[in-house]
């Protein structure tokens, strides 16, 4: 297979189901049980040549929905934010209008923040897929993170969640040698009722410089009440791109 040539500018795709995008993800019919992907790409997702995905073989190619097949590849997955992001940030002639946005998934579904601590498998396939993906000395512009949703069943996970993405903020810029690296983090906008506010509170109250966040609540979710729909991840994406351009590209 031809290689791509490398992108100029890496934005990293991380966390659970919601980054993975479950947009447009529908009850099968045939299948009792089962779900597909409805294949629809609004045209703030639609593929652009200077938008590049690192496959799950760490090779580049035309990025396109859903971004995250092969990642998270026991679930079945539909639209998320990355597109829309990616094409928001062109559109507003990100660097001049000559940069190649690569897009790194690594999210995955149903997943807690603790599966995401330094030496676990989440995490260290993370830092394997980041370093990758600046192997040509390109540069990791920001890591979204949104996950979150998985924690917010128990107390003791709701109350640990803000010392654990601290520590995972911390460990990441370590293993990646950037200690000012960019992390925009979505505060999650379902999950279960009982501990939602105490996650959302960790999320919202980081006070780490270079570490910003937006907030889902208010988007629209779908009948599940826990995924976004398209149309959602749609207005996220547009969201992550302005937080970036507001904070990081002055």
């Amino acid at each position: 297979m031809e290689e791509t040539a490398s992108p100029t500018h890496i934005f990293i795709l991380s966390g659970q189901s919601n980054m993975a995008g479950r947009g447009g993800v529908v009850p099968d019919p045939h299948h009792h049980h089962r779900h597909r992907w409805d294949g629809v790409v609004p045209p703030e997702c639609a593929p652009n040549p200077s938008i590049l995905r690192l496959t799950s073989h760490l090779h580049w190619e035309l990025a396109r929905e859903p971004l995250h097949h092969d990642i998270d590849s026991s679930k079945v997955c539909g639209v998320g934010p990355g597109m829309s992001l990616a094409n928001s940030l062109i559109d507003k002639s990100y660097c001049g209008g000559g940069a190649t946005i690569g897009l790194v998934p690594c999210a995955v579904g149903g997943t807690e923040i603790r599966e995401w601590a330094r030496g676990e498998q989440l995490y260290e396939n993370m830092v394997r897929r980041a370093r990758a993906s600046v192997g040509g000395g390109q540069k990791i512009m920001a890591v979204l993170w949104y996950q979150g949703e998985s924690d917010t069943s128990r107390e003791i996970d709701a109350v640990a969640y803000r010392g654990r993405m601290e520590q995972l903020i911390c460990d990441l810029r370590e293993d990646l040698s950037s200690p000012t690296l960019p992390l925009i983090q979505v505060a999650i906008a379902s999950g279960d009722e009982k501990h939602i506010e105490k996650v959302r509170e960790a999320q919202l109250g980081i006070q780490i410089p270079g570490v910003v966040c937006v907030d889902a609540k208010g988007l629209p979710l779908k009948a599940d009440h826990l995924h976004l729909t398209t149309d959602a991840q749609v207005r996220l994406g547009h969201m992550l791109a302005a937080a970036y351009l507001d904070n990081f590209e002055k």
